[in-house]
């Protein structure tokens, strides 16, 4: 196993093209060659860390916070990100970042807190646009249904709850092959009329290369005619924050209460609490204060985040209850959804899940 299978995997786990344009993720040190002897999943990249995974013989560190956020222009030991660094390298400890990336997935780190807290009919709150795309091709009429399923095995066809979604239409293509082609019909030289079937299929624009294998492993044509159209459809299962119900509604004090359980977080930062019962909610893992105004929008009666500043609590406008539980109480189950996933994926490997705090804030109770 190296390096490079598990780095794999976690990019089709939440495509690097999903992340945000401000973030750095993927392997950030380390080389792809490099023989893996064991994965270490957490949140932040510290000394603890790095110790606790030479500790464990795990050479690979699978976190969600980047090592290195933005610009770096020098990598020395009088500076926190460089030393940490270092040492990852001179301990060969390679470091991979699974950040925004994952943020916008549906099952991803907004999924994990939604099943912790009992959620269901969850969607994403702020769906992105421009991730759609649409293969058109053009399929002789008795090979049609072979290509349609590998097409739909590759991915395309999804919109929202409905798999397999396409359109066909019948008509006739033509087409005159040239003296060094082997066409599955017709004649070399002379014009050919084929009834085929125009076949349309959407698809997120990342599982491209995939599809396009499927379309040309099926396909019996020596040459594939398809067109790749950009959409400007909202992806329904890509996105920021999530909404869903909560199994029974919560009075107000219930409800922070359930979050201070679920999250174990002993502080919870909210607006004034309103007299409705809570039953629709939002959440963001992570600073969600760009998503109030999509929250007001959705109807929910409480967004859950982190990272609210002064006014941002304002924007809450009497309308829903705003909960701020902390960043790393919001984001802590990503290390279990990181490990749960990487040991279903490689059930004969050893992933591991860190014992060490990275939560950086602490708190004092005083009366």
């Amino acid at each position: 196993m190296k390096v490079r299978d598990i780095t794999h995997f976690l990019d089709t786990m939440a495509p690097p093209s999903l992340q945000e344009s401000y973030d750095t993720i993927g392997l950030l040190v380390g080389d792809p060659e490099t023989a893996c002897t064991g994965i270490l999943c957490c949140l932040d990249v510290t000394d603890a860390i790095l110790d606790e995974s030479l500790k464990n013989g795990c050479n690979l560190i699978v976190a969600h916070h980047p090592l290195i956020f933005g610009g770096i222009k020098q990598v020395n030991a009088n500076e926190q990100t460089g030393r940490l660094i270092i040492k990852a390298i001179q301990h060969n400890i390679s470091v991979y970042a699974i950040h925004t990336n994952l943020d916008n997935m549906l099952e991803g780190v907004n999924g994990k807190m939604a099943k912790r807290l009992g959620l269901s009919q969850c969607s994403v709150l702020l769906p992105k646009s421009g991730v759609l795309k649409k293969l058109i091709t053009y399929v002789p009429v008795a090979q049609v249904e072979q290509v349609r399923t590998a097409l739909f095995l590759a991915g395309a066809g999804q919109i929202g709850q409905y798999s397999e979604c396409s359109f066909s239409s019948k008509g006739e293509g033509t087409f005159k092959a040239g003296i060094a082609a082997s066409p599955y019909v017709g004649k070399v030289g002379v014009r050919h009329t084929e009834n085929e079937v125009k076949l349309e299929l959407i698809y997120p624009f990342y599982l491209e290369a995939d599809l396009l294998t499927a379309l040309n492993t099926a396909h019996p044509y020596e040459e594939v005619a398809y067109d790749l159209v950009p959409l400007t459809n909202t992806n329904q299962e890509v996105g920021a924050g999530l909404i869903g119900q909560l199994p029974a509604p919560l009075t107000p004090d219930e409800f922070l209460k359930r979050i201070c359980e679920v999250f174990k977080t002993p502080l919870v930062r909210h607006t004034t609490l309103l007299n409705q019962p809570i039953h629709k909610v939002a959440l963001c893992g992570g600073a969600g204060s760009f998503l109030i105004s999509a929250a007001l929008r959705a109807g929910v009666q409480a967004f859950i985040t982190a990272d609210l500043k002064y006014h941002d609590f304002f924007k809450a406008a009497a309308k829903l209850v705003l909960a701020d539980i902390g960043h790393f109480e919001s984001e802590q189950f990503t290390i279990d959804l990181l490990q749960e996933r990487l040991a279903e994926k490689f059930p004969t490997f050893a992933v591991l899940k860190t014992s060490v705090s990275t939560n950086p804030v602490n708190y004092l109770w005083h009366k």
